[in-house]
């Protein structure tokens, strides 16, 4: 097979390949043959109709069509491979490809779109700001707050304490319907209710500001389209819910004194300071694993936020075709619809398209960028670099591996692959780090430590740790 390729305006190109007319003499008498068996030629055993018969019977071209495009899906991947192209999108073959011939080489031409080569803005290295990785005093503090909250109770706070945004009360709750009929699901005699925590609909908790303990309120808020915990059921049974509440109590939240007392009778440690310890120990361990992949990301949005250019429709798309089939096999693995995942998410279909077609932007982007930084670095992928990556893959036979990919016109797939990580590390390696602490603003990474309700757990926690 001999194939050529000419650059078209822009990204486009034209590629020719010539196919040796011993393969195709090869390929025609295997489809006669295989027609032979198939089909049924009244007056001719299986398998024995000659090729005249068979033209009368089928189309005189019906054969010679098929081997064409049986050789043209079978042998373009390999062009890909000979004229080291990195394809983008579909192929169009030229209207004026005609049929195999008996005897004659075959020529047919395609034209296609090739991965864009952008430039960046500056290939100086990138600078980016990362967590400090020794534990700061102010993410010590938040994990030890978020243990002993998780220990809380609540006291009565001051008689003339009112209702705000983030208060917890007692209520007593009665409520109606339109026609006068008690709801027996919203209401309560004594409830804790914390405001914002969306068991009542948002005008729910607005008629409770500033209220204050023996307060009562009459007052009617509409059904939400949306239901809340308290409201479900209830579209399309009355237009709006009656409320008569009483404000029993206001509750102030207690957290438990970090006493080395509380931390053995609670997690078992001897003292406060030893729990300390272990939880220096944990955010400095998940540092240690996170710090390195938040490098990276972080080099590769300076190395888009440089890019010059915007990354092709197509490669967009094959990126969402990929991320959408892990996504719905992960779906499936986990037997969890995707209506299901939507909800869980808190978002609808519209978002979820969007979201995807964000990452399969970013993606791409950050491809171009890599494949910008390999060529300014002069990265060379070598075959046996890509024979070496086989070999690593884990795979039972590398060799046949490596085969089925080259036929089927991937392996460009693993050199540009080779080459953008090579580039990556380079960038990484060179990165002007800036570390943060306390004062780092609203992008902090929040480093969480295991919570447990017992001190087994704890115990367990802390050996796993």
């Amino acid at each position: 097979m001999k194939t050529t390729m000419e650059a078209l305006e822009g990204n486009r190109c034209k590629v020719t390949v010539t196919v040796e007319s011993k393969e195709i003499d090869a390929r025609i008498k295997k489809a006669y043959k295989d027609a032979a068996y198939k089909y049924n030629f009244p007056g001719f055993r299986k398998g024995k109709a000659p090729r005249p018969v068979i033209d009368n019977a089928l189309g005189p071209e019906t054969i010679r069509a098929q081997v064409t495009d049986d050789v043209i899906n079978d042998t373009y991947p390999q062009s890909f491979e000979d004229v080291n192209l990195y394809p983008v999108g579909q192929l169009e073959p030229d209207p004026e490809n005609g049929l195999v011939e008996r005897g004659k080489d075959y020529t047919y031409v395609y034209e296609i779109d090739t991965k864009p080569e952008f430039e960046l803005n500056s290939y100086d290295p990138v600078e980016v700001a990362l967590p400090q990785h020794a534990a700061t005093e102010g993410e010590i503090a938040d994990q030890l707050d978020a243990l002993t909250e998780h220990y809380y109770h609540y006291d009565p706070a001051p008689a003339n304490t009112k209702v705000k945004a983030d208060s917890t009360v007692s209520l007593k709750v009665a409520a109606t319907d339109d026609k006068g009929e008690n709801l027996p699901y919203v209401s309560e005699e004594s409830m804790q209710y914390t405001i914002g925590s969306g068991l009542y609909p948002a005008s729910f908790d607005e008629e409770l500001m500033g209220l204050k303990k023996g307060d009562t309120k009459q007052f009617a808020i509409d059904v939400p389209e949306e239901p809340t915990a308290y409201t479900a059921g209830l579209n399309g049974k009355t237009e709006k819910i009656h409320l008569d509440i009483e404000v029993l109590s206001l509750l102030k939240k207690i957290k438990p004194e970090l006493t080395d007392e509380w931390v053995k009778d609670t997690f078992g440690f001897e003292t406060a300071a030893e729990l300390r310890e272990r939880v220096i120990e944990s955010i400095e361990q998940q540092k240690e694993d996170i710090i390195p992949r938040l490098k990276e990301n972080n080099c590769l949005r300076v190395l888009c936020e440089r890019l010059e250019g915007e990354p092709p429709e197509d490669m967009v798309t094959d990126n969402e075709s990929e991320i959408l089939k892990d996504f719905f096999k992960r779906l499936q693995d986990q037997a969890i619809t995707f209506d299901a995942y939507l909800m869980q998410a808190g978002i609808d279909a519209t978002q979820f398209r969007e979201d995807i077609k964000r990452q399969a932007t970013d993606m791409a982007k950050e491809d171009l960028a890599l494949d910008a930084v390999a060529r300014n670095l002069g990265i060379e992928i070598t075959e046996d670099d890509v024979v070496a990556e086989f070999e690593k893959s884990g795979a039972s036979d590398p060799k046949a591996l490596y085969e089925e990919w080259k036929n089927g016109g991937r392996l460009y797939l693993v050199r540009a692959g080779l080459a953008r990580q090579k580039a990556l590390d380079h960038v990484v390696e060179n990165a002007v780090v800036t570390e943060y602490g306390d004062d780092a603003g609203e992008d902090d990474v929040k480093f969480v430590t295991d919570r447990s309700a017992s001190k087994e757990d704890a115990d367990k926690a802390a050996e796993t740790e």
